[in-house]
């Protein structure tokens, strides 16, 4: 009797222990897909934008994210001045307003 009820004594805590550690692995599985799906490709996307805006170069066509087309005249630190139509008409923006460059300068000539 007393062997049957060290081994159920022993089960039990084994299966306590189990209890324990199965919501344990789900969270950590539960933040490893949000990481993978969410965290992740935001950063890549963010860093790829941020290169973008570091290489822009005069002569290139641009979109902001207002949805202004131009062509870039020069580059400061944090601005752009870019040229909106055949009248010249000149804005400067910040680089950060760029969403795309749609021509690059060596492409365009």
């Amino acid at each position: 009797m007393h062997a049957l009820l060290t081994a159920a004594t022993e089960t039990a805590e084994q299966g306590g222990i189990m209890s324990m550690i199965t919501p344990i692995i789900m969270i950590v599985v539960l933040i490893a897909v949000f990481y993978f799906f969410m965290y992740r490709p935001q950063k890549k996307q963010d860093k790829e934008q941020k290169n973008m805006r570091d290489n822009l170069t005069v002569g290139d066509e641009i979109t902001t994210i207002g949805g202004i087309i131009g062509k870039i005249v020069s580059i400061k630190d944090e601005t752009v001045l870019i040229e909106t139509s055949n009248e010249r008409n000149k804005i400067r923006i910040l680089k950060t307003a760029v969403r795309s460059v749609d021509v690059h300068a060596e492409d365009a000539d």
